[in-house]
């Protein structure tokens, strides 16, 4: 990992202004943001999820709530297999395998692991996977076939304590859902205010593949997954 290197400029309105160059993670960051923003026309739509189940099932199972929201997307892009392509030259390529790309944070920047055929794993194995890539990730240790491959990403921003957020759609994929933190919170049950948990599921995708009704469905089996 490059070094920053910085340097001091004379004082100004504004304090004494410090340029630091980015590494080199910072400047693919960088560019693929501008690329992707000024490339890709992207559709947000977001959807308030109960999260009770989510959280009584990853207690039960002893898994993440990070594994069966990977799991639950996999099985939607089955559904939807538009989500699981991307618009290149044109045309509309459908991918066969199911490969989630998972955002991870690390104290560089964030990289992206790929989970291959996450729809074909159970949710104890995608959870072993993810701490596994999770913790080669961290310690600068992943390699370029790990990232590699992803139809899809998922961004769960649920360590950070974010409710929302919409993501950046990867030109060589269709979508990426962006789920925010688990909140506890009164909801409205059988006619009376009880406790429960909410999550909010952000979509971006290529609205020159996934229009807006399929885009809709699918963030909706999605819900249905998590709350089942």
């Amino acid at each position: 990992m490059d070094a920053p290197t910085t340097s001091a400029s004379a004082p100004s309105l504004k304090g004494e202004t410090t340029i630091e160059e980015p590494d080199h993670a910072g400047r693919a960051i960088a560019r693929r943001s501008a690329e992707i923003r000024a490339t890709v026309p992207d559709l947000e739509l977001s959807v308030e999820a109960g999260a009770d189940a989510l959280v009584a099932r990853a207690q039960a199972e002893g898994c993440t709530t990070t594994a069966l929201l990977v799991a639950a997307c996999a099985g939607a892009l089955r559904a939807f297999p538009r989500v699981n392509g991307a618009y290149r030259d044109g045309r509309y390529e459908l991918y066969s395998r199911v490969n989630i790309g998972l955002v991870i944070q690390t104290a560089e920047a964030p990289v992206t692991a790929t989970l291959l055929d996450a729809d074909a794993k159970a949710v104890t194995e995608l959870d072993q996977e993810i701490a596994r890539l999770a913790a080669r990730a961290r310690s600068g240790e992943l390699t370029p076939p790990e990232q590699a491959g992803a139809t899809f990403t998922v961004e769960d921003l649920g360590a950070s304590g974010v409710h929302r957020a919409a993501g950046l759609v990867r030109p060589s994929q269709a979508a990426i859902l962006t789920a925010g933190a688990i909140r506890a919170l009164p909801v409205l049950r059988d006619g009376a205010v009880v406790p429960g948990h909410q999550l909010t599921l952000t979509l971006s995708c290529d609205h020159r593949i996934v229009f807006g009704a399929r885009a809709a469905g699918f963030l909706q089996r999605v819900t249905e997954l998590v709350g089942g």
